[in-house]
């Protein structure tokens, strides 16, 4: 009976101990704080020229930049298609 009785407290000690371990262990998610950019948190010479930054009507030789630049947004969009295709192709059909 006293084996018994010792047996039940040690069990009731050692659940005792393993819960106030778990509580201990907690896991938390830590992140670092933001950068901070001088004293009024943006730098002054990447930034001076934001407020006219996109004036297309002002652009020098502005039609040809628009072209030219659509012209290759739509052959990039045209071209990756095309070469991932062929590309799959040439693949399961060597193998």
């Amino acid at each position: 009976m006293a084996l018994n009785r010792s047996l039940q407290s040690g069990l009731k000690l050692f659940a005792a101990s393993e819960a106030s371990l778990s509580r201990s262990a907690t896991r938390s998610l830590h992140a670092t704080g933001t950068k901070r950019l001088g004293a009024h948190a943006h730098d002054e010479p990447y930034y001076l020229h934001a407020k006219h930054m996109y004036n297309l009507d002002r652009m020098k030789n502005q039609k040809l930049k628009m072209y030219l630049s659509v012209a290759g947004a739509f052959g990039v969009g045209i071209a990756v298609p095309l070469i991932a295709v062929d590309f799959m192709q040439k693949k399961t059909a060597s193998g």
